[in-house]
């Protein structure tokens, strides 16, 4: 046996004691020398350009394979960096992000994808680069169609990792960072149920579209050629006008507020009718039609239901809630509806969508605008 001085043995134990302290990832980062001499690992972590496609691929798959959406849309990207740079990727585990599955261990808070996005971001870049470069991830989520349609092809030509369902999904553009919003809007949208195929289907695409624009992001970041495009909506900005910094400072947020809260502003009010009640669920339609400057709009519940009546553009957009998720009584009632949209503003001339949601039902008419 090889004799050891007692110098040799107690610098030896010393990494020894320090890798148990680590776990085996810590074992693994001193067999490489990763550990800065304070036991650090230097931050950020190194990253080099990658494909998004491929990582939308790898993350698409991870989903589907126990690791659902946070850990999904993180491992992605860490598996193509530990193919690309190594440590400290390859010594990180990925699982670390599990507890951000839907919206945060299933409370529907903030949507895994984009919360395991961030994450890979903030070990990327540093702490001055890494809030505009989660702005843009989390501002184009919110406004954008999910799935994407790049998920979507990717489905229909066969070229996911994992084949559960390649047909194109309906898309929505939700309007915030909210897993339960994001899911629930597409749910309603979709005309399918949170346990359905589908569902599972088009998280697993938008675990893969996060993926890619947090490389897309990276890319651009590293290659510095990323130019911001994260704007605050105009609702949020009227919101912030009040309750911002400059004057209650009560809140502090970008997010669309009227997307939970509802328009506490308006003059819109629903109103309970005398008239019997219907058997059934019902939305009429609007009257008159077309019209300008303001049009009724009337339904009936048979029993007392969470009724959402929302107004949409004819692409899809969200333009203003009349009822915000309020628990009504059975019977008929009515409102009118302006032609504003969450700011108060006067919307164009055109085609509009009042949706109606209440409990499992739900009922769509059109409007015309003519001014």
């Amino acid at each position: 046996m090889e004799k050891q001085t007692r110098k040799d043995f107690l610098a030896n134990t010393s990494k020894f004691a320090l890798g148990a302290a680590v776990g085996v990832a810590g074992l693994n980062f001193l067999a490489n020398d990763k550990l800065k001499a304070d036991g650090k690992v230097a931050w950020p972590f190194p990253y080099v350009q990658l494909d998004p496609e491929d990582v939308r691929k790898k993350a698409h798959y991870l989903y589907w394979h126990d690791m659902d959406c946070c850990a999904g849309a993180f491992g992605g990207v860490v598996e193509a960096l530990r193919e690309k740079v190594g440590e400290p990727w390859t010594s990180l585990p990925i699982e670390v992000m599990l507890f951000g599955r839907g919206g945060g261990n299933g409370w529907g808070t903030l949507c895994g994808a984009i919360n395991g996005g961030a994450a890979l971001i903030s070990l990327a870049v540093s702490k001055a680069d890494s809030g505009k470069l989660i702005n843009e991830l989390w501002g184009w989520y919110a406004s954008n169609k999910l799935p994407t349609d790049a998920s979507n092809q990717t489905a229909v030509a066969g070229n996911f990792l994992e084949h559960k369902y390649d047909a194109a999904l309906p898309q929505n553009i939700c309007g915030s960072t909210l897993c339960h919003v994001s899911v629930s809007d597409w749910c309603n949208n979709a005309k399918k149920k949170f346990s359905d195929l589908e569902r599972k289907e088009r998280c697993a695409r938008v675990t893969g579209d996060c993926a890619a624009k947090v490389v897309e992001i990276l890319n651009a970041h590293y290659a510095s050629t990323f130019v911001s495009t994260f704007t605050t909506t105009a609702g949020t900005k009227a919101c912030m006008g009040c309750h911002g910094s400059n004057l209650l400072y009560n809140v502090n947020s970008n997010m669309d507020c009227q997307q939970c809260h509802g328009d506490p502003h308006s003059t819109t009010e629903v109103i309970r009718e005398d008239s019997p009640m219907g058997s059934d669920f019902e939305l009429s339609q609007n009257y008159p039609n077309p019209f300008n400057p303001s049009t009724k709009i009337s339904f009936s519940l048979p029993r007392t239901e969470n009724v959402a009546l929302i107004v949409y553009d004819i692409n899809g957009n969200e333009i203003k809630r009349l009822v915000n998720n309020e628990n009504l009584s059975a019977g008929s009632y009515s409102l009118e509806w302006n032609g504003t949209n969450m700011s108060g503003n006067k919307v164009a001339s055109g085609i509009y969508f009042a949706r109606m949601t209440a409990g499992s039902y739900q009922q769509t008419k059109k409007m015309n605008l003519v001014k």
